[in-house]
């Protein structure tokens, strides 16, 4: 007699991938959030405490604009660990490469908390303090494309946008974690205390992240379109077949096979890239400067830690409506309304009111959410999953460099030089481009994972 199916059994294993799902998205939120936090600290340290402490010997704004070179080069080695990681994550699996990026992390943002300043060892510290920030590059191009897999590969196929908000949602998370701990250690001690050591406290407190890498590596699985694709070399090695495809490099062969579509996605990344990175970074310089918004350094802080939360909601809202009405028209009318609120945004900051502030800095990074909430599914779902990994990254990354690298430097020049119109200007030509970029890029959120596309 055949045997019948039980819906409570049925009702059972449904429930059980549900709280698998939600473990592995609040795990790749944890993870990203901690690992952001990491790199974003660096660039609210970069705007308010590196200019004095490792250029002294330079004028006020040429020590901000060496300063936000220094940031810089955390994004020139992120497609060298898109490269690196996404390699090892196409061959080896999305977790164990997440949790080596991961470690790195930590490992490089606690050194920059305990290194020696200019005054101590001299040019050795911003040489110094270049090569963490190019290993946090390292680590952060590595990170992404794994958190982003574990969580979209392994998502149901109508929930893939929803759940990918999980690991983006780690970037804002990250901002709002690096302006607490910057607002909460600056209240507590004073102003000279704060510039000797105090910032250094919440860069020692990123040890906490090799904690949650070795949660992950012991309580998460790996994928299931990785484990598939695992199944099938093996069975192609069991019957002795070989495939150029299979000893090629996946960096190598993502090139080789979709150079437009990878190309096209660092084209769409640009929009978020520069907007985002101007709105928490550069405009910590231009809210707390006399001549721009005037307000303390705690009130800009408090100001994009508020943003910040915002654009979480709106990130999960996009991702959502997303799995029901596409990728493509949510992210182009994103860029489209981050570009126009770019010239709204100096001026409101510039009365030196926090509630304009706010909603100078909120609308902007809102719009941002919009497209960076449904940017893992999209991104997920351009690529066939033996090259999943190199080539989500690599558009990332090579977005990552283009848009965001000096993002906050050439602010800082176009501000000196001209005026904060030309900033928003900037801001917003880095909008038409992500528009023209969407636009040649064909819609994905019914693609099928396993299926070549």
């Amino acid at each position: 007699m055949a045997e019948q199916s039980n819906p409570t059994d049925s009702h059972k294993d449904d429930e059980q991938l549900k709280s698998n799902m939600r473990k592995v998205a609040i795990t790749a939120l944890a993870g990203t959030s901690i690992e952001w936090y990491d790199f974003f600290l660096y660039a609210t340290a970069a705007a308010l405490v590196f200019p004095a402490v490792f250029f002294p010997d330079s004028d006020p704004t040429m020590g901000l604009i060496l300063s936000f070179g220094t940031f810089a080069f955390g994004f020139i080695a992120r497609p060298i660990g898109g490269i690196l990681f996404g390699h090892f994550g196409d061959r080896i699996g999305r977790k164990k490469t997440l949790v080596i990026a991961l470690m790195l992390m930590g490992v490089a943002s606690t050194l920059i908390g305990l290194m020696p300043t200019y005054a101590t060892i001299g040019i050795a510290a911003p040489i110094l303090l270049t090569v963490l920030r190019f290993i946090q590059g390292l680590a952060i191009g590595g990170q992404w494309g794994g958190a982003m897999l574990l969580v979209t590969e392994s998502a149901p196929s109508d929930r893939r946008g929803y759940y990918g908000a999980y690991a983006q949602a780690g970037a804002p998370v990250g901002v709002i974690l690096a302006n607490l701990a910057f607002i909460i250690i600056s209240s507590l001690v004073s102003e000279e205390f704060f510039q000797a050591w105090g910032w250094r406290i919440p860069f020692i407190l990123s040890v906490i992240l090799i904690g949650i890498s070795m949660y992950i590596q012991l309580n998460v699985e790996d994928t299931e379109a990785f484990r598939e694709l695992e199944a099938a070399r093996k069975n192609r090695l069991e019957n002795n077949v070989t495939e150029s495809s299979t000893r090629r490099s996946p960096v190598l062969e993502a090139i080789a096979k979709y150079p437009k579509r990878i190309a096209l996605a660092a084209g769409a990344f640009l929009s978020v890239q520069v907007n985002f990175y101007i709105l928490i970074s550069f405009i910590l310089a231009y809210g707390s400067d006399p001549t721009g918004g005037g307000m303390s350094r705690d009130t800009v802080l408090v100001a994009v830690l508020i943003a910040s939360a915002l654009m979480i909601v709106v990130q999960f809202w996009a991702s959502a409506y997303s799995d029901r009405h596409g990728r493509r028209g949510i992210f182009i009318l994103g860029a489209a309304l981050t570009g126009i609120s770019a010239f709204a945004l100096f001026p409101l900051v510039s009365t030196g009111n926090f509630w304009l502030s706010v909603l100078g800095i909120s609308a902007g990074l809102c719009f941002v959410g919009m497209m960076y909430g449904p940017q893992a599914a999209f991104f997920t779902e351009l690529f066939s999953t033996e090259v999943r990994y190199s080539g989500a990254s690599l558009g990332y990354q090579l977005g990552a460099i283009v848009g965001g690298a000096f993002a906050p430097a050439i602010a800082t020049f176009l501000r000196a030089e001209y005026s904060v119109f030309w900033v928003a200007m900037y801001m917003a030509l880095a909008s038409i481009l992500t528009i023209i970029s969407v636009a040649f890029l064909s819609e994905t959120y019914k693609t099928s994972l396993t299926e070549e596309n």
